[in-house]
């Protein structure tokens, strides 16, 4: 089984928007998929409430009070993690992930967050080992901007893999208010943002 978590301690980076296209990207590569959410506020939960029959299927688990058992025929399973996680939670959740997804915004308090998160990682040995890769994303950036600049600035130096920048756009809220992603579409639009998602798709695939 392949699990992936999606998480930092800074709250409003984008987790629950990765956490679902990555759960709708694997869904449409086949096999059982399931989204566990972590965050009490049980926003992957509510996207997968909103979610049409006619989308690939997605299961929901709902561990917000405990992380549970995850059902037979698992293939794929990709865990919404909430912000401010005490140490303890981390690890155990890292102790299940074949690779740790981490979005970063441009921005002064997100970075410093995210190096403070990043430290934190580093202390557990199934990081410090590389046995858990970690995939950061830069995630609702706007090309050609000083926040872009300096975020790429500050990834150059986070000593993990930076796999993908995600470009901002309107089309996320939008899609995550029916319940859908990229990947359940098929417009030109849809094709050129999806294109941002496929170095972290192929990253995730070579992490079982």
């Amino acid at each position: 089984m392949l699990t992936v978590l999606v998480s930092n301690i800074k709250g409003g980076v984008g987790k629950t928007t990765i956490a679902t296209h990555i759960a709708a990207g694997l869904a449409v590569q086949g096999g059982g998929t399931v989204l566990a959410d972590v965050d009490r506020q049980r926003s992957a939960l509510g996207w997968l409430e909103r979610r049409p029959d006619s989308a690939k299927p997605i299961q929901g688990l709902d561990w917000t009070k405990e992380i549970g058992e995850v059902p037979k025929g698992t293939d794929k399973l990709v865990i919404d993690a909430p912000a401010a996680l005490k140490g303890k939670d981390v690890e155990a959740l890292v102790r299940q992930a074949d690779v740790v997804v981490l979005p970063v915004l441009p921005g002064a308090f997100d970075e410093a967050a995210t190096e403070r998160f990043l430290k934190k990682l580093d202390e557990l040995k199934a990081i410090r080992k590389n046995k858990v890769p970690v995939a950061v994303v830069g995630n609702r950036l706007r090309p050609r901007t000083k926040a872009a600049e300096r975020l790429d600035l500050f990834l150059s130096g986070v000593g993990h893999t930076v796999v993908t920048r995600l470009r901002d756009s309107q089309v996320y809220p939008d899609l995550a208010a029916t319940g859908l992603t990229l990947f359940d579409l098929t417009s030109k639009r849809a094709q050129e943002l999806k294109a941002d998602w496929a170095p972290l798709l192929s990253y995730i695939g070579k992490s079982q």
